[in-house]
């Protein structure tokens, strides 16, 4: 009998032991500071140079946006080395049988949770950060550098393939979100997620992201001041007429 009694009460209190033992997932900090100003100013910035890139008189607006991108896709690179936890390409970047595994379980229904960027993403950030240098460098090439036809059409395909990944990034987060009952787009604003907490990081390093905002608020101060003086289309083409004319 009193053998019975104990095995009762062992596998009545295994339960509530194994829940007291699980930390329970709340709001924790999870993408420091500089990762959401850096992904915002990157979608900002590359959001605008697609909208000008056809226009003339908003050429020099294309071209600084490009070389923004181009200066936060390397300070993302360094802080991918150097930064908080989640942010570092060491913690997220996993092979392809991980994203193989990952995109499977997403058609089945299924998602695993990450407290960071699970390996669909993972995959997503390092191909965008990829097309992103290809846009920039090609456009330097084309408005800095020798310029050509090519490096037009190199420039224009880089673009719209980044177009495409970006598509497919919106995607992955839209059915990651509906999944995993999880709020993505508003944690890359407030930097929080549900997630144990051993899985957070101590401190936003909100100092870092001020100095990225200032470096760029700079950038674009000195483009506006340093700007060639826009073209009077009418007057270039009354001065050409009367040239001909000559």
């Amino acid at each position: 009998m009193n053998t019975l009694e104990t095995t009762m009460n062992t596998t009545s209190a295994f339960p509530a032991e194994t829940q007291a033992k699980a930390p329970a997932a709340r709001r924790v900090l999870v993408w420091d500071a500089p990762v959401r100003v850096f992904h915002w100013l990157a979608v900002l910035c590359f959001a605008g140079a697609w909208l000008t890139a056809e226009s003339e008189r908003w050429r020099m607006l294309h071209v600084t946006l490009g070389y923004t991108l181009a200066g936060l896709v390397a300070f993302r690179l360094v802080w991918g080395l150097v930064g908080t936890r989640h942010a570092r390409f060491a913690n997220f970047v996993r092979g392809p049988q991980a994203v193989f595994t990952h995109l499977r379980d997403m058609v089945q229904g299924r998602s695993d949770h990450h407290a960071g960027h699970n390996p669909a993403g993972a995959l997503a950030i390092v191909a965008l950060l990829g097309a992103a240098l290809a846009v920039t460098f090609s456009g330097w090439a084309l408005f800095d550098g020798p310029g050509g036809d090519w490096l037009e059409n190199v420039h224009e395909g880089a673009a719209n393939a980044m177009l495409a990944l970006v598509g497919l990034h919106l995607a992955g987060v839209a059915m990651a979100s509906w999944l995993g009952r999880e709020k993505l787009v508003a944690a890359m604003f407030s930097g929080r997620k549900d997630v144990a907490p051993a899985e957070g990081i101590r401190s936003a390093w909100r100092s870092v992201a001020a100095l990225m905002v200032i470096a760029v608020a700079g950038f674009w101060v000195w483009q506006w001041q340093h700007a060639p003086a826009p073209l009077d289309t009418a007057a270039a083409t009354t001065a050409a007429a009367y040239g001909d004319d000559d």
